[in-house]
């Protein structure tokens, strides 16, 4: 008895491992399926800044987490441009954290969210209104439901944005659909601040950028798979 629940513990402890070393990785099935990682754990390889051809030294890694200085770093984006895709990614965030994930997102404009629309990263706690919590099409098209899971553990998103169509998942649930070239988004951009810079959400293509919005936030096992 004692033998196998050591054997048992070992097992257990060998998973633990191998579950750690697998973060910020592709399997074989996922390298088959056309995914890419944006992100390996160790480096800012493959991100620039909005304007600037390397990320600023505020965005660091550290126990394969890629975070930005609250204070000081200005967002960073992907070299890569993207059309149709799928993303996932992992983050988490502070007490009343916020911050971001924009998709084609072009140079025009002063922000990166001047042109990409966002998928919304935020502590629900800090009361934002219902078009701007976790999951949220930011500003435009609320999560049907709260998904995230408590204050300082990870979450898991999903953005596919195929044919103009987009679906954000939080934690295993769909809760924000959209159709970009739609009559009822045109209306909701221009019931918004997004009126105000003709480049929101006219391209259809652009890089992929994370938000620092002055507020801790980690991410990891960044993941895209092309569309066609």
């Amino acid at each position: 008895m004692k033998t196998a629940m050591a054997a048992l513990a070992l097992a257990a402890a060998l998973f633990g491992q191998a579950a750690s070393a697998a973060e910020n990785t592709l399997t074989a099935a996922e390298r088959a399926a056309g995914w890419k990682l944006l992100f390996d754990g160790r480096s800012t390889e493959g991100w620039r800044g909005f304007k600037t051809i390397a990320p600023d030294d505020g965005w660091t890694v550290k126990d394969g987490l890629l975070g930005p200085d609250p204070k000081r770093s200005q967002d960073i984006m992907t070299k890569e441009q993207f059309g149709d895709f799928e993303l996932v990614f992992d983050w988490k965030l502070g007490p009343k954290g916020n911050s971001g994930v924009m998709f084609h997102v072009t140079q025009a404009g002063e922000q990166t969210y001047q042109s990409g629309p966002e998928y919304q990263v935020v502590d629900n706690a800090r009361g934002e209104p219902i078009v701007e919590q976790a999951g949220a099409l930011y500003g435009l098209y609320a999560p049907s439901t709260d998904a995230t899971r408590p204050v300082g553990e990870f979450n898991h998103s999903r953005l596919v944005i195929r044919g103009g169509k987009g679906e954000h998942w939080l934690n295993g649930v769909k809760v924000v659909e959209y159709d970009l070239n739609s009559a009822e988004f045109k209306a909701k951009v221009a019931a918004t601040k997004f009126r105000a810079w003709p480049q929101f959400a006219a391209s259809p293509t652009g890089h992929i950028a994370l938000q620092n919005h002055g507020d801790p936030v980690f991410y990891r096992n960044i993941k895209i798979r092309p569309l066609k």
